[in-house]
């Protein structure tokens, strides 16, 4: 297990077999846990990661490394960055080597279809000859973590946020969380339902009724108003809910006068949108600390060896050479029959992964 942290950390990939093995101790472990899993503080909590590895590196320098810190993770570990297999794969191996020391949730890209559509699918298959039997293990392990958290006895953690299929936490512990994300029901609604400040009423809810549940503009899930969270939270005697799901720009944004707090921890979201990321580090119930960083260096100077200052340079101050840069560990499928580029098909669109799944090589920078 030592080794393999030992080459997680230089983001080496494991072999096939090798991830194949740790999914199924993992699964062994995983399946003996509750929907809702407690924990008590100290404990830091971290959002959205993205397979942004080196950002997540860069949260256990900042935060330190586990076993000294306690964590929980509340989902979406994979898509949209380039390196979510060695993300994943390094919670996994830290899970399996101190079980008591870090805790995961899933969250929406925790899934099969999501995951074919926004890039981790496709990396996988890069990564490992062509083949999807490293995604399968992976995708397996997402049926069996856990939906939610409650520190303390008090602070309920999810990665999305409520649902009008629940009303008690008890509710939540009979799902049955062994599969896919269906589309509706209270397991979808768990991870992808918003909060949603309405202090006034609007021509859209004239009656205030963006107080309660409303169906979200995502495609799943619900957006809930402050009378839904008062309601849950004096139904469960718990005192505020943490989640992710959201980007902010600030690393972390506050609901309803602190009774809701998403925690955002993927800095320059996607390697472009230029928000800072935080996490949040609980030292008890009622003292904690938002600790707020920028990218990682290593993500500025994506190949690097293969750039120039000034191109490096524009490429950072330039979106569409950003874009380009990013692209450049990927064939570059976005040219057209004539050489040119579109500067719009960049390789986090649907449309992009989708044309790509199943027929490029990627040498990717490890």
């Amino acid at each position: 297990m030592d080794e393999c942290l030992e080459r997680l950390y230089k983001a080496q990939l494991l072999p096939e077999v090798t991830v194949r093995a740790l999914c199924f101790k993992l699964k062994e472990m995983l399946v003996k846990e509750s929907n809702v899993i407690h924990i008590q503080t100290p404990v830091t909590v971290v959002g959205d990661m993205h397979g942004q590895f080196h950002d997540m590196l860069e949260i256990f320098q900042i935060g330190g490394p586990v076993p000294d810190t306690n964590y929980l993770f509340l989902g979406d570990y994979v898509d949209r960055g380039l390196y979510s297999v060695e993300t994943i794969m390094l919670l996994i191996v830290l899970k399996l080597r101190y079980p008591s020391r870090i805790h995961l949730l899933r969250g929406n890209h925790e899934s099969r279809q999501i995951t074919q559509s926004y890039g981790f699918y496709t990396e996988c298959l890069n990564k490992y000859g062509g083949n999807s039997r490293v995604w399968q293990y992976l995708t397996d392990i997402f049926d069996y973590l856990v939906l939610c958290c409650i520190i303390d006895d008090e602070i309920f953690c999810v990665h999305g946020g409520l649902s009008p299929n629940v009303q008690t936490i008890d509710q939540i512990k009979i799902i049955d969380r062994f599969r896919e994300i269906p589309h509706d029901g209270a397991m979808a609604d768990l991870v992808w339902s918003d909060p949603e400040e309405n202090n006034n009423p609007t021509l859209d809810h004239p009656d205030n009724s963006g107080q309660h549940f409303q169906v979200s503009p995502r495609g799943a899930g619900y957006t809930f108003g402050r009378s839904v969270v008062e309601k849950f939270l004096r139904m469960n005697d718990m005192n505020r809910i943490y989640r992710a799901h959201q980007l902010c720009n600030e690393g972390y944004q506050i609901y309803f006068d602190g009774l809701v707090t998403t925690v955002w921890s993927a800095p320059n979201y996607c390697y472009r949108c230029g928000n800072k990321a935080s996490i949040l580090e609980l030292y008890s119930k009622d003292q904690f600390y938002f600790n707020v960083f920028e990218e990682a260096p290593e993500n500025k100077l994506l190949k690097e060896n293969s750039m120039n200052d000034n191109a490096l340079e524009d490429s950072i101050s330039n979106p569409v050479a950003n874009r380009k840069l990013i692209a450049d560990y990927f064939e570059d499928d976005s040219a057209s029959a004539d050489g040119s580029t579109d500067p719009e098909m960049y390789i986090f669109s649907d449309v992009y992964q989708a044309r790509s799944a199943s027929n490029r090589h990627v040498d990717y920078f490890l």
